[in-house]
């Protein structure tokens, strides 16, 4: 076997592409940052095996060269960049694109663009803001950071109060630097709070300022986003939080959705407060987010887009691919990641452009096809992805080679028989891929598909694989076979022979031309085996016969360097195919001779010599072709060449030589043999000589330059530069070194990327082709300097107060310019003679030294200085950060806790002085001291910030002042603080402590405070525990606690067990603490009623008319008493449903016998036990029936006639059946007959009516009855005589008598009648003192029986009615009294007695309907709502005490009967209050307890509850003159601390307590102390408040917060005006005086000095009704049921002859001694303008109910026990703190109408009662009292300021006054305007006068009543009416129409301003 090879090009030797490779260390690097004071270091990303070759290039492509000090590129490929200052910044070096390339021999890659950029050491400072929250909500801090450094600062903590915190809790830190504090509570309002940030680059770190928090109460407001989340692009895996807070009140709920749904379950996804964290994520994740906040009073939300992306990976394929020239290769490049990307192709780093070879195709140019491929286009081709920033590639080696096929597997020579298949394989490699044929004996394979098969495929490798298959060979298929693999590139082959058995022969075979000098092959094409030899013979000599013939042992002849005349013949094959057997075959090879030329040279000419040279062929078979090409192209005759061609021969001939003429000249020989060529290199040379001659430049220091040297010639001349430094004469010039800065241009000229001082001097340019001589020109290059800096400190330190100088070198070409910033301002030392600048040039060096003078250096100098040098050629910058260090500023103190003897103090050092602190001292001393005296504690580690001082004494005042020190010194002392130390618990424990029962759940404790000395301060409180002492207790302390009120004290303990024994103990306490608690001290409650009733009730009935009860005694633990013993309630249920009288039985045992019963009767019975404290709780109803007896007679019995011989005979039941009736007897006798015994008929006892016949005409007879039970016959009834009759007179069977019945029932009242003719019936009813005939409609019929029958009857269908039935012979009657049952009359509900948690009612029944009442339903509700509850009550029950109510809490209340027709008309509704009311502020208590310049501490035990717990304290603050209130909300009935406030400042403080009757107000003004704990002085006046009348109306019914119902007459009002009341001074007028007081206020001790103690009383009323502007009288209430509408009642009579009055008011009034009824008035007035007349304008309000029962407010007290809820009265008159809020304003109580408790006929609309202003001696006598207030009109407001105070005098009687002898004169109140003393006397009078008309008037006249207002004249006085007669109510009900006359007056007048009001 042998190859064979032949190549169309020559071949190549080249390593495997796999040998040779090239790798990316760090392909994802694209970002680089780093510090100028650092430098960076960065190696190559890319590499190769064997070694690759590494440089650096900018992205524009520009190869990068060395910067002395500035940048390096060091010999393993790392770029390095040096430390600079920043007036060697560079843009184009310091923050440009660079990238890496590596190369090697499998060709160059490129790194992804690297953006490499220098950070400046820049000043900055970050900041935290101040931020405000609400209690419970969260707060927000950020770290603001300088939006220039911020992309590389970060917030590495936070600290609070100097110590870092750790995340949790409360405090969280988010992914972006902010912190949260969740449940803001009031103590973080206490700290200050930092960020600490970390510079990435230069490690520098920063600390923020300190920023407060302040923390507000909540208040009901919108949801405010705090911090948000925007829209963003975050890569697939990484986690994002979207941070979503927001603050409101209620706290908002938050809710996430995605594309408008909520969140997927997953976990990946967490909420947390900071936000909604999702880790791991996924591209699915993207979408629009939204963070919905949201609570009661709105929402807010926050949208955002995240978008999720890939990153870019890129994979480019095929890999590494070897193939051939001219194939086409396709490279796919695969791009993954997110959209949106840009795909670019580079070869060896250069970008692939498109020509007739490259295509780039695909959507996203994701396919490079090459065509055609050549050598050239192999190398490293890259792919790279780009989107925002983000680059990836991938690179593919590509290697085309020589692709001439080789032959890599083959077969072997083998022997077959015929019929035995064979395989043959032959493969191949080449590029591209060959193609592989087969011959066979120099002839195609025969594809017989029967039995010869050929394949060919393809491997991975690039391999060509091809088959023959020969299933049934044949001798024929034998001989050689030839395997032949060609592409583009060549060809090789293969052959082997293949023997087949059989008889041997020899093929045909063709004569071979053969060329001479090459080799040739002749194969003898032998078929058949076995044979013996095969042998070649030429002209009969056997071959070889010479070395160039070779024959191998397969037959085939080899003639190397064939000759035509040795080798040119015929060959002889002849095969030994048997001894001595040969068979041979015959070929002629013909030799064919190539052309051969000679030899031939161009010799060396130059510009315009003559040229020829001749081109011969020496040998070769004619005929033969010449011709000639230059440079591979033909040769055109323009171009001056002529070219002559003979038989065997070619000349070229140039008649002058040019440099176009250079070029490769090739001379072509062919003939039918071959085709021959030989070239040659024609050179023009021409000298070298200069197109652009160098001359002298200048270069720019940093800059880049070019020398100019520019020269021509043939061979293209060499440029060598050469330098000589100086720039005198040169020296001697050196070569210059060529690196990446200083380099050659293609056309000789240098280039300098970077001049550098050391490039000046003298520069050699010499160029040289070897044609000539040299050529050279010199030049000098002068380099300029630009203005830089040179020598400058980069940070300096100076003191404060101290001269300070900075200095700044320069250097540069001359003039340099210095110039100095500070900051980013120019320093002009003209504008500013604290800054001097002084310049001085220094010759030697060529630098010029500027100094910087402070005089001297002040704290703001601490800044960024910068020198700048400037010349014509640049400008350089130098930066120096100043640090001028000073002593620190004293530190900022506050108080953290104050105790007994020790305080916490925590301070803030704001300013350290630039130096770091090392110590703090501490002095204190008592304030009184000097500071000689002081105490001090030094040396405090400067880590502290807090510290304690203790061994104080308690209840001292100490001031405390504070020093730091660092380095340079100690400070100024700080702010001094003055600070009271705290109380001491006290030492002892409440004196004579006694306890005293009070009821079955209550005890009275009464005690002294503890010993004086042994209080440790004042008393705040005590502790009174007390615990169970029986079986059963745990022996645990409950523990109350109460205010102190002095040195002896007294306090109920409620809601105790019935009759228990308790111990009880007392503490008192102070603002320290609970005290020792006095020993225990035994009690028990008293006795109650039985809380369950007695056990096992039975009952028996033993006969008809007697029953046996037995029972079991109650629980021992529900009797609460001594048992006295059982009470059985029984009482007869009648069959009509109507209740017997209810009996009673009391025993000491436990069974008792009930006798003298009914019979045949359903018994109702209850059982019950009884205490000393009465009856307890009654058992269920048990129920029995007696048994049956005789019955008794027939009620009645009728005989009359109904024919000549019958009688017909009615009667009615038994009035006591006794049992069930089971017949009835009729016995009918006849005297005159003589039978002994009289006839018996029984009847059904369903009809009452029986006929009896056959009996004699005119005879007369007895009839009677009896009726029958199961126990026998009754007695008989009365005995009635009759006579049978043909004709008798009209009889009514039916009997009459009263008839009950239910109402809306239908009733039928029979009239059975008999007689001859047949009688008529007529129904009557009686109405007064006649009969009215029955109507007959569809409610009333008669039957035809004579039976009136009544439909849903009515209350009045209730009377007589008569039936008259009447013939011819007469007539009879009956009269039947319908009696209709109707539900019963509402109840008269009352309020018996209140407690904190009960309400106890009492009820009298109205009128029960005709049916006895079954009991009561009960319903009471809270006032403000709507959820009734309902309780049962027994029949017998006439009171009920409702437990478990909220304390000071109104109720509503209504009551409803039920009989046995159903519920009866509900009661009217009432309202009544638990003790109880809103907390209130001791006036005596002070308000504060401290304060400072920074805080005030408040006293909130001052707060006394009111009788409930306070729930809840609400303060409110703000320097006056400002709007913004700040909020405090606490639980603390303590103290509570107001911080950072501000010094020497004036606050007005709002307090309110709540509690669950209300909130009470108080209002305060204080001023923190100055710096020194000095205190601020102000000057305060006091000026009278001057409120329009509606204005002051609001102020007085605030409380109330109830609509008015009707809206107030007269001209148009003011704002409304809520304030709270809580004060209201009195002023009374005396002696007809006026006292002069200005602007001071009337205290209350002058008041009560004032006033004639004996003359006169104070009174209060206080309404809790729904108020109604001027809407006329107050309604009399002594003659209606509560709750309904009393004027529409008015008419109504009484059916009672007494009434219980009820007050719709509560009146406290307090009296001097016995006084009569009295009414005071006072006025304020201004003098008319006309006519001089003081006319009032008069607005009224007062209380009155209103006719909506749900708005009527009105506790419903009774008049008779007014005395009992005097307690509830006081309080009262506490809730409305009448001293308080309007100490500026002057109105007082101008009329009080005094009612005379006893009185009980108070009916309204009468005159002849009692007088009801009789004298009242008691607090508890009920009356009403208005209060007027007329201040001066607005432009009058300035004389008001000088108020006359009336002194009190008693007014003189007029006729008016004194008609009633029982009326006294009351005292006349007048606070008058000043004005002429006519106006004031007029004034009086007028006062007197309406007073007394008032006093005076009846309801029947109409007459004005109690209004408090002036005006009118006498005349209008007497007009009214003399007598004072009427009640109370009446006389207040005329106050309307006395309003509508004084309103008619007002008109009347012009100029008066005066208005009235009633105080509610």
């Amino acid at each position: 076997m042998w190859y064979l090879a032949n190549s169309l090009c020559c071949s190549i030797n080249s390593e495997d592409v796999v040998s040779t490779r090239l790798y990316f260390v760090n392909a994802s690097l694209q970002r680089v940052t780093f510090s100028s004071s650092v430098g960076v270091s960065l190696p190559c990303p890319a590499g190769g095996a064997p070694h690759a070759v590494l440089r650096w290039y900018l992205a524009a492509g520009d190869d990068i060269y060395d910067v002395p000090h500035i940048r390096h590129v060091h010999a393993n490929g790392t770029l390095q960049l040096y430390p600079f200052s920043p007036s060697a910044y560079n843009s184009i070096i310091h923050d440009n694109e660079y990238f890496c390339t590596a190369e090697n021999q499998a060709g160059k890659i490129r790194s992804p663009s690297i953006h490499i950029k220098a950070v400046f050491r820049e000043p900055y400072t970050v900041r935290v803001a101040d931020q405000r929250s609400m209690r419970g909500n969260v707060a927000v801090f950020k770290c603001l950071i300088p939006s220039a450094v911020q992309e590389y600062v970060s917030v590495v903590s936070w600290e609070k109060d100097t110590v870092s915190i750790v995340p949790g809790n409360r405090f969280f830190l988010t992914s972006l630097g902010a912190l949260y504090i969740s449940e803001v509570q009031k103590e973080d309002a206490l700290s200050t709070y930092r960020c600490i940030t970390k510079h990435k680059y230069s490690g520098e770190t920063r600390q923020s300022n300190g920023a407060r928090l302040s923390v507000m109460d909540p208040t009901e407001s919108t949801p405010s986003v705090l911090d948000s989340f925007q829209s963003g692009e975050v890569q697939v895996g990484h986690s994002v939080e979207l941070p979503c807070i927001a603050s409101g009140y209620p706290n908002p709920t938050i809710r996430w959705l995605k594309d408008g749904r909520p969140l997927p379950a997953d976990s990946r996804w967490t909420r947390r407060i900071t936000g909604l964290t999702i880790s791991d994520l996924r591209l699915e994740d993207s979408g629009n987010y939204i963070c919905e906040v949201t609570n009661s009073f709105g929402s807010k939300e926050v949208t955002g887009h995240l978008n999720i992306i890939e990153p870019l990976r890129v994979t480019l394929s095929p890999k590494n691919l070897k193939t051939g020239i001219s194939s086409t290769v396709i490279l796919s490049c695969a791009v993954q990641g997110s959209p949106h990307f840009t795909v670019s192709w580079y070869r060896n780093t250069e970008p692939v452009l498109p020509d007739q070879h490259f295509s780039i195709q695909g959507a996203h140019n994701e396919t490079l096809f090459i065509s055609a491929a050549q050598k050239r286009h192999s190398g490293a081709y890259q792919c790279f992805a780009t989107r925002k920033g983000q680059t990836a590639q991938d690179f593919s080696i590509i290697l085309l080679e020589d692709g001439t096929p080789r032959i890599v597997a083959s077969f072997s020579e083998k022997v077959v028989v015929p019929g035995e298949p064979f395989s043959l394989m032959c493969a191949a490699k080449g590029a591209p891929p060959p193609t592989i044929t087969w011959t066979l004996d120099d002839e195609p394979v025969a594809r017989d598909l029967s039995r010869v098969r050929a394949s060919q495929y393809t491997l991975s490798d690039g391999s060509t694989v091809s088959h023959v298959n020969v299933s049934s060979p044949q001798i024929r298929d034998g001989g050689v076979y030839r395997c032949a693999a060609r592409n583009s590139a060549g060809s090789a082959e293969y052959q082997a022979r293949i023997n087949v058995r059989g008889p041997p022969r020899i093929r045909p075979m063709k004569n071979i031309t053969a060329v001479a000098g090459r080799n040739t092959f002749i194969n003898c094409r032998v078929i058949g085996y076995p044979y013996y030899s095969i042998n070649w013979y030429k002209e009969g000599l056997l071959l070889p016969d010479n070395h160039r013939q070779v024959v191998y042992e397969n037959g085939t002849l080899k003639l190397s360097d064939v000759q035509k005349g040795m080798d040119e013949g015929a060959y002889v094959c002849s095969v030994l195919i048997q001894p001595q057997l040969f068979i041979t075959q015959t070929v002629y090879v013909t030799v064919k001779v190539p052309p051969l030329i000679q030899p031939f040279d161009f010799p060396p000419t130059s510009i315009g010599k003559l040229m020829y040279i001749a081109c011969v062929v020496s040998s070769g078979d004619m005929p033969i072709r010449i011709t000639w090409r230059k440079d591979g192209q033909e040769i055109v005759p323009s171009s001056g060449i002529t070219i002559d061609t003979k038989e065997f021969m070619s000349s070229l001939q140039i008649s002058k030589v040019s440099l176009k003429h250079n070029g490769n000249y090739t001379c072509i020989a062919s003939n039918d043999a071959a085709t021959v060529s030989t070239e040659r290199q024609l050179t023009v040379t021409v000298p070298p000589r200069f197109v652009v001659q160098p001359n002298n430049q200048d270069g720019i220091y940093g800059k880049a330059g070019i020398l100019n040297c520019s020269v021509d010639g043939y061979p293209p001349p060499k440029v060598m530069w050469k330098h000589a430094k100086g720039i005198g004469n040169p020296q001697q010039y050196h070569p210059v070194l060529l690196t990446g800065r200083i380099q050659i241009m293609s056309n000789g000229s240098l280039l300098i990327r970077h001049v550098l001082e050391e490039d000046r001097g003298f520069y050699l340019c010499q160029a040289s082709n070897g044609v000539g001589s040299d050529i050279s020109k010199s030049m000098v290059l002068t380099v300029k300097i630009p203005a830089m800096i040179t020598s400058h400190p980069n940070t300096t330190m100076a003191k404060k107060g101290h001269v300070k100088e900075l200095n700044c070198t320069a250097r540069g070409e001359w003039p340099i310019i210095i110039r100095w910033e500070r900051g980013d301002t120019v320093i002009d030392p003209d504008r500013n003679p604290r800054y001097s600048i002084t310049t001085s040039p220094n010759e030697k060096t060529d630098e010029v030294l500027s100094t910087l003078k402070l005089k001297p250096a002040e704290r703001e100098d601490s800044v960024f200085f910068s020198c700048h040098a400037i010349n014509s050629y640049g400008e350089g910058r130098g930066l120096i950060q100043l640090t001028v260090q000073e002593p620190p500023d004293p530190p900022e103190l506050e108080v953290r806790e104050v105790k007994d003897r020790s305080m916490n103090l925590r301070w803030t050092q704001r300013f350290d002085g630039n130096s770091v602190i090392t110590s703090y001292d501490i002095e204190y001393k008592n304030k009184t001291d000097t500071w000689e005296l002081k105490h001090a504690t030094r040396n405090i580690s400067p880590t502290n910030n807090q510290a304690n001082i203790v061994d104080l004494h308690p209840a001292s005042v100490y001031s405390i002042r504070m020093y730091s020190y660092n380095s340079i010194g100690k400070s100024e002392a700080s702010k001094e603080l003055t600070i009271s130390t705290e109380e001491a618990q006290p030492d002892g424990p409440p004196m004579d402590v006694l306890l005293q029962p009070v009821t079955s759940q209550s005890i009275r404790v009464t005690w002294k405070a503890p010993r004086k000395e042994l209080q440790n301060g004042v008393i705040r409180g005590y502790q009174i525990g007390y615990r169970e002492n029986g079986p059963g207790s745990n022996g645990q302390y409950s523990i109350v606690e109460m205010k102190a009120t002095g040195d002896s004290e007294v306090y109920t303990l409620d809601n105790l067990k019935k009759f228990a024994q308790y111990g009880v103990v007392v503490q008192a306490f102070n603002r320290a603490g609970t005290g020792p608690s006095s020993s225990e001290i035994n009690a028990t409650t008293l006795e109650d009623v039985p809380s369950q009733p007695p056990q096992n009730v039975r009952a028996i009935s033993v006969t008809s008319d007697e029953a046996v009860i037995t029972w079991a005694e109650p629980p021992r633990m529900t009797l609460h008493g001594v048992l006295k013993g059982y009470r059985v309630v029984f009482w007869a249920v009648f069959p009509d449903g109507e209740w017997g009288e209810m009996q009673n039985i009391t025993t000491t045992k436990e069974q008792v016998e009930l006798r003298g019963l009914e019979k045949f009767t359903n018994y109702s019975i209850q059982v019950l036990a009884y205490t000393q404290a009465g009856d307890g709780v009654r058992s269920n109803v048990l129920y029995i029936q007696t048994r049956e007896d005789y019955p008794g007679p027939p009620a009645g019995i009728k005989a009359v006639p109904s024919s000549a011989s019958s009688v017909v005979v009615s009667w009615l039941p038994p009035h006591k059946p006794n049992g069930i009736i089971r017949k009835y007897t009729i016995y009918c006798s006849s005297p005159g007959s003589g039978q002994p015994l009289p006839s018996e008929y029984e009847a059904n006892p369903e009809l009452l009516l029986y006929r009896i016949t056959h009996l004699n005409h005119r005879q007369q007879y007895l009839i009677w009855a009896a009726a029958v039970t199961t126990a026998g016959r009754g007695n008989f009834s009365d005995k009635v005589t009759v006579e049978p009759a043909a004709k008798a007179p009209a009889k009514i069977l039916s009997f009459g008598g009263t008839m009950t019945t239910p109402w809306m029932k239908e009733v039928r009242l029979p009239c059975s009648s008999v007689g001859e003719p047949t009688p008529t019936i007529k129904w009557t009813k009686d109405s007064e003192d006649t009969a009215i005939p029955v109507s007959l409609d569809g409610q009333r019929l008669i039957l035809a029986n004579g039976t009136l029958v009544l439909r849903s009857v009515k209350a009045e269908d209730s009377g007589y009615y008569t039936c008259t039935a009447t013939n011819t012979l007469g007539f009879d009657t009956i009269i039947v009294n319908l009696l209709v049952q109707v539900p019963p009359d509402q109840p008269r509900l009352t309020v018996s007695t209140t407690s904190t948690s009960s309400i106890t009612l009492a009820w009298i029944p109205g009128d029960n309907g005709g049916s006895s009442i079954r009991g009561f339903v009960l319903q009471y509700s809270v006032d403000n709502t709507e959820e009734w509850k309902d309780v049962f009550i027994s029949s017998s029950e006439r009171s009920f005490k409702l437990d478990n109510l909220r304390c000071g809490t109104w109720y509503k209340v209504k009551l409803a009967a039920k009989n046995s027709v159903g519920a009866g008309r509900i009661s009217e509704i009432i309202e009544a209050k638990t003790h109880g009311r809103e907390p209130q502020f001791n006036k005596d208590q002070p308000v504060f307890t401290h304060i400072n310049s920074s805080h005030a501490r408040l006293n909130l035990q001052g707060w006394a509850s009111g009788g409930c717990p306070i729930s809840a304290v609400t303060l409110e603050f703000r320097p006056k003159g400002t709007w913004t209130w700040q909020s405090v909300r606490t639980n603390a009935t303590t103290d509570v601390f107001l911080a950072e406030l501000r010094e020497a400042t004036w606050y007005e403080l709002k307090m309110k307590a709540c509690n669950s009757a209300g909130c009470g107000n108080q209002s305060s003004q204080f001023a923190t102390l100055d710096y020194d704990g000095s205190e601020k002085k102000y000057n305060l006046l006091c000026s009278l408040l001057f409120l329009d009348a509606k204005s002051l109306a609001e102020m007085l019914i605030s409380k109330n917060n109830r609509s008015f119902d009707t809206p107030v007459k007269g001209p148009p009002q003011g704002p409304r005006l809520h304030i709270d009341i809580p004060r209201v001074q009195l002023l009374i007028e005396d002696k007809e005086g006026i006292k002069q007081i200005g602007e001071r206020r009337l205290t209350d001790t002058e008041f009560n000095q004032t006033g004639n103690p004996q003359s006169f009383c104070t009174g209060v009323s206080v309404h809790h009704p729904a108020l109604i502007q001027n809407t006329g009288p107050l309604i009399d209430m002594s003659d209606i049921r509560p709750g309904t509408n009393p004027v529409s009642r008015k008419s109504v009579k009484s059916a009672h002859s007494i009434r219980n009055r009820y007050s719709s008011q509560w009146t406290l009034t307090k009296c001097q001694a016995s006084t009569p009824a009295r009414t005071l008035t006072s006025d304020w007035r201004t003098v008319g303008s006309q006519h001089g007349i003081t006319v009032t304008e008069s607005d009224s309000y007062s209380a009155s109910l209103s006719q909506d029962t749900d708005k009527g407010r009105n506790s419903m007290v009774s008049t008779e026990s007014a005395s009992s809820t005097y307690e509830e009265l006081a309080r009262a008159y506490e809730h409305a703190k009448l001293e308080e809020h309007l100490q500026h304003a002057k109105f007082e109580i101008t009329e009080c109408f005094i009612s005379d408790s006893s009185s009980d006929q108070m009916t309204t609309g009468t005159n002849d009662n009692a007088d009801s202003m009789t004298s009242m001696s008691t607090p508890s006598e009920p009356g009403i009292c208005r209060f007027t207030a007329s201040p001066p009109k607005p432009q009058d407001y300035d004389r008001g300021k000088n108020v006359a105070v009336p002194i009190p005098h008693r007014a003189k009687s007029d006729g008016a006054a004194s008609a009633s002898s029982s009326s006294s004169t009351l005292p006349q109140r007048t606070l008058t305007m000043p004005g002429s003393s006519a106006a004031v006397a007029q004034s009086a009078a007028a006062a007197a006068a309406a007073t007394a008309a008032a006093a005076g008037a009846s309801s029947s006249s109409g007459a004005g009543g109690a209004v408090g207002a002036t005006g009118g004249t006498p005349g209008g006085a007497s007009s009214s009416s003399s007598k004072m007669g009427g009640s109370r109510d009446s006389l207040l009900e005329s106050s309307s129409s006395g309003l509508g006359r004084l309103q008619k007056q007002r008109d009347g007048g012009a100029g008066a301003y005066s208005k009235s009001y009633t105080l509610v």
